[in-house]
């Protein structure tokens, strides 16, 4: 089990992914994607599920039109993980 991160390991984490905001009221990061339709929405969602499902980490998502909203956690740590940090920069891969 990866354990939550928290402290400057936290915080340099998530400098790196300027755009994922901390969930209020959860420990959970989020991310709203849009694309120019939904056709880019759906193959974005596509690519993420093949390497989530790789990695055994699956993202908690919702998919409307050209937007994919995002939040990630680590259910068995109880927090963010650098399971989640790792894949978040894939999300951000996917998207460009």
């Amino acid at each position: 089990m990866s354990a939550a991160l928290t402290g400057p390991l936290r915080a340099a984490a998530l400098a790196e992914l300027p755009e994922w905001l901390e969930c209020e009221g959860r420990d959970a990061i989020t991310r709203s994607f849009r694309f120019k339709d939904f056709v880019e929405a759906f193959a974005f969602m596509t690519k993420v599920a093949l390497a989530a499902e790789r990695m055994n980490h699956h993202p908690e998502w919702a998919n409307v039109w050209n937007r994919v909203d995002v939040t990630l956690t680590t259910h068995d740590a109880g927090g963010v993980t650098e399971r989640d940090i790792a894949l978040a920069r894939i999300m951000e891969g996917a998207a460009t």
